[in-house]
């Protein structure tokens, strides 16, 4: 056997492995009639994920077919992997590995309990691709077209780019947004062999016009402070003072905190809360 072989023989062991300890009722499944095996049916694991019946069975049964970064996280969701397993089958898959050191699974209790004690601040985690991993209640009163997103659409820059009818726009938009486009290329200077990084920049240019002339400037900067100006379609202008700061026991991770220039500001905040 080769090494390649090897490989793909490890991949189909650990993926059947890890979907035999998913039960139907972990994933809102009907248990159905009597099962053979423990855990999830190839083709339920393929439904949840969005992919071809036969394609994950070959996937499974370890034969030579290519498999992209976005499939790779969507059976990683699935079959809910943690990091190291989720890191482990991207390389047993042939591929770079995967996630970015501020994935969703890093966020732990405790950061949770910080964001939720700074409400009514809105306030989120994210890492450095601008992918929205936690947020407490004055954030998602504020942005429900972000925290409401499918996981993969849940990232910043992807809905500034792509959400025309948000219930709170930016204001100076276009300034901001290169700006946004110039800190995310400091990032990617950092992730540029990843496959994830790399897909994502094509998806995004691919979906948005704006986002692709603005890559494609090559400007640079690094991520700090703001003054943001929103306007709410109900209740006006809303302006923020934005401060992120850096997490040590997750790296690439940020805490960003919105705090309210004025009482205005501050009022229209609690509205949202109390409505949201």
């Amino acid at each position: 056997m080769t090494v390649t072989e090897a490989r793909r023989a490890d991949l189909a062991a650990f993926l059947r492995s890890r979907r035999e300890r998913i039960t139907p009722e972990m994933v809102e499944l009907a248990p159905g009639p009597r099962r053979r095996t423990p855990g999830l049916r190839r083709e339920e694991v393929a439904q949840l994920a969005g992919v071809g019946v036969t394609w994950y069975t070959w996937l499974e049964q370890g034969r030579p077919i290519n498999a992209s970064s976005q499939v790779l996280d969507a059976i990683s969701r699935t079959l809910r992997l943690d990091i190291a397993e989720r890191q482990h089958l991207y390389r047993l898959a042939g591929q770079q590995e995967g996630p970015p050191a501020g994935d969703s699974a890093r966020v732990t209790p405790d950061m949770k309990e910080i964001l939720h004690q700074l409400d009514p601040m809105p306030a989120c985690l994210a890492n450095s691709r601008c992918d929205a991993l936690a947020w407490n209640t004055g954030y998602a009163a504020l942005f429900p077209e972000i925290v409401e997103a499918p996981e993969s659409e849940r990232n910043t820059l992807w809905q500034t780019c792509l959400t025309s009818q948000w219930a709170v726009s930016l204001v100076n938009r276009d300034l901001e947004l290169a700006r946004a486009v110039a800190v995310f290329r400091g990032a990617y200077s950092r992730h540029s062999d990843d496959p994830c990084w790399q897909d994502f920049v094509r998806r995004l240019s691919a979906e948005s016009a704006e986002f692709a002339r603005l890559w494609a400037r090559q400007d640079v900067a690094e991520p700090g402070p703001r003054e943001k100006i929103y306007k709410h379609r109900e209740l006006g202008e809303m302006r923020f003072g934005t401060t992120s700061f850096n997490l040590s026991s997750a790296p690439e991770t940020r805490l960003i905190v919105y705090r309210p220039a004025d009482d205005r500001s501050r009022d229209a905040v609690d509205w949202l809360i109390a409505h949201h």
